[in-house]
């Protein structure tokens, strides 16, 4: 079950449907469980309906634990801690309120949770979040066990290079560069230290038939018009 939560990452979910995850389920933004890809923009109103998702199994899938959601974030610092609820101030009087911290803190705790961040600078990729939503590595290795089984923040992936924890203190990690991208880059455009290997690949190009799929499925363009270019 997949849970995408913008256009970017909803037209990859789909792109995995439609090539090598046929039985894939996706939930968020409706409440229909639909049979098929509906391309971004179209009216939906003409395909398959498998299932319904009333709010209160959203909750109970939730702390099923077998969902990867897919969220975005106004702030990432170094160990995944995520925050979309307020900018600057306090809890209690913000400087620029948000969204809140909405499913985050459910998300991040109770099953697979990654990031896309269509506009990677310093102001994003921050040392310190202003308000924690989304639970990083840190913070999930002061509860108990229990409590942290199913947490992991898998990835980050923004307009410039691809990030995981996969090292010994849960540190975020470079792990490839878009094409046309420098580590150098990557490094100026984020706000803390990066733990960087001394091979950093390049991120695979789509091919030709994932191109054509990516065209049909999103016919109007609305998925690059969350990427900053």
């Amino acid at each position: 079950m997949c849970s995408p939560m913008s256009p970017v990452s909803k037209l990859g979910a789909m792109l995995a449907r439609a090539t090598f995850e046929p039985d894939m389920v996706m939930t968020d933004g409706a409440n229909m469980i639909l049979a098929e890809n509906v391309p971004l923009g179209t009216d939906p109103s003409t395909a398959t309906i498998e299932g319904w998702m009333p709010f209160p199994f959203v909750f109970d899938t939730l702390f099923w634990g077998k969902r990867h959601v897919m969220m975005g974030g106004s702030q990432v610092d170094q160990y995944g801690n995520q925050n979309l609820a307020y900018l600057g101030g306090t809890f209690k009087q913000p400087k620029t309120q948000l969204l809140g911290v909405r499913g985050a803190p459910g998300n991040t705790v109770c099953h697979t949770t990654s990031y896309f961040l269509g506009d990677h600078n310093p102001r994003v990729l921050v040392p310190k979040v202003d308000c924690v939503a989304g639970v990083g590595y840190d913070r999930a290795a002061k509860l108990h066990p229990a409590s942290r089984a199913r947490h992991e923040i898998r990835r980050v992936i923004t307009n410039l290079a691809v990030l995981d924890f996969e090292t010994p203190d849960n540190r975020m990690r470079l792990r490839s560069v878009h094409p046309g991208v420098s580590v150098d880059d990557v490094v100026a455009a984020t706000g803390f230290e990066l733990v960087i290997p001394s091979d950093v690949p390049v991120s695979r190009e789509p091919t030709a038939d994932e191109l054509a799929w990516l065209r049909k499925l999103d016919p109007k363009g609305i998925a690059a018009r969350e990427v900053k270019s």
